[in-house]
């Protein structure tokens, strides 16, 4: 090779030795000049190291919070209007591009990157966040990562939390959760059912010795209005518990499993009307089927079957290789006979709570929250005329009815006909 080489530099024709060696002196320097180029990313590389989180993460809303705390912030010039974090109305963060900072005393690189997905019909904006920083060990990372944890906790406080699923978890700003002495439920019922999750959540060694996972389900059945959403926005808000709220027709086994593994430990995962799942609409159709052989099935409700979650989707969700761990599973359902018995046994719910049709003694509690300096025999009365509310919703909402006419003074002898009079005015 090196002979044919020199035998064409060195050839009778001076053209072509002249322009080969013009082109391999032009391919060297190309090379060499992009020594240094390599050699300093090389360097970079080894010396440095790089995090990266997208928005299609929890996380992503959390670094964005941890910017927001950092003086550096106020320093830049460059600078974005962001109105989807927690708290903050408008807030003022990083624009894309490159920045520096200093963190811990290290120098810090942060590019922030948009850019519109064409793949999809409808254009969607793709952000992400990558951290640089000197060194080799991942603990300093890992101490970086803790502080934008912290900083989260911080803000977040310790009250409850509604997360709704939109291609990711989504904070509900408008969500104010129930306190437990709100839900008046029938004798004994919500004190066993507290007794129960405080057990379960102070058990969670136990569970990890005897190698069980730790995760409880609750089914909570009854007819509409009985107050099953209201009691398990009280519970999490007494155990301080985010709620993390998901309707199964909206979702597919991939995509709930998708979404159910975003979920954090400590929390509350709500399964509203879990009879409107496939398997159960399927067992429905037959007994309807059964009982009623000549019935024709709607269009609408056969295509209905189509959407939502198979039952083998939803028991892998719940006891399975996916299932999360140290949450609360709740379900209500308003048809508990349309559930199917392999999603009815223990490890999947493992406490059964009926929520039925109004007690006198719960109006009679629910009477006097609203009204606390009437006399008992005021709320009995009350309850007596108004027997045609019988769910504690329809209760509430005639309650709600007499908050809203003129105030009136109670006494003892006029307290029956102030009743009478509510009584009358709301059923008219």
């Amino acid at each position: 090779m090196l002979e044919l080489l020199k035998t064409m530099l060195t050839g009778q024709n001076q053209f072509a030795s002249g322009g080969l060696l013009l082109m391999l002196i032009g391919g060297l320097s190309v090379y060499l000049r992009a020594v240094p180029e390599n050699l300093w990313y090389w360097i970079v590389g080894q010396t440095t190291m790089l995090i990266t989180v997208k928005d299609d993460d929890a996380a992503f809303v959390w670094v964005k919070e941890w910017l927001l705390e950092q003086l550096f912030l106020k320093r830049l010039r460059r600078i974005d209007l962001d109105t989807t974090l927690r708290s903050e109305r408008i807030s003022l963060i990083p624009a894309p591009g490159l920045h520096w900072f200093w963190y811990a005393g290290r120098p810090f690189q942060v590019w922030f990157t948009r850019s519109e997905n064409t793949r999809e019909r409808t254009a969607k904006r793709l952000e992400s966040l990558t951290f640089r920083t000197i060194g080799r060990k991942q603990i300093f990372l890992q101490r970086f990562v803790d502080d934008v944890v912290l900083c989260h906790k911080k803000r977040m406080g310790v009250r409850s939390r509604l997360y709704t699923y939109n291609d990711g978890w989504e904070y509900s700003e408008n969500y104010s959760p129930r306190s437990l002495e709100s839900v008046v439920l029938g004798a004994g019922n919500k004190e066993q059912l507290v007794e129960d999750v405080t057990r379960f959540r102070n058990a969670k060694e136990r569970y990890s010795r005897l190698g069980v996972p730790y995760h409880r389900g609750y089914l909570l059945y009854g007819p509409p209005g009985t107050g099953k959403t209201s009691l398990v926005s009280a519970l999490a808000a007494h155990f301080a518990l985010s709620v993390y709220c998901l309707n199964l027709t909206e979702f597919n086994d991939r995509s709930l499993m998708a979404a159910v593994s975003q979920i954090p430990k400590d929390t509350v995962l709500l399964f509203e009307d879990i009879d409107c799942m496939k398997g159960g609409q399927a067992r429905e159709a037959a007994n309807l089927s059964s009982a009623e052989p000549q019935a024709e099935t709607k269009p609408k409700e056969a295509g209905a079957t189509n959407n939502g979650v198979t039952l083998s989707g939803l028991l892998n969700v719940l006891d399975g290789f996916f299932a999360p761990t140290g949450v609360l599973f709740m379900m209500t359902t308003n048809r508990i006979e349309t559930l199917d018995s392999a999603l009815l046994r223990p490890g999947r719910i493992d406490y059964k709570l009926y929520l039925g049709k109004a007690s006198d003694a719960q109006k009679v509690e629910l009477y006097q929250r609203f009204f606390p300096e009437a006399p008992y025999q005021d709320a009995r009365e009350f309850v007596r005329r108004c027997r045609s509310a019988e769910t504690m919703a329809e209760f509430q909402g005639l309650l709600l009815s007499l908050v809203e006419l003129p105030a009136k003074q109670h006494s003892a002898q006029a307290g029956s006909t102030i009743q009478d009079e509510r009584a009358e005015t709301v059923l008219a």
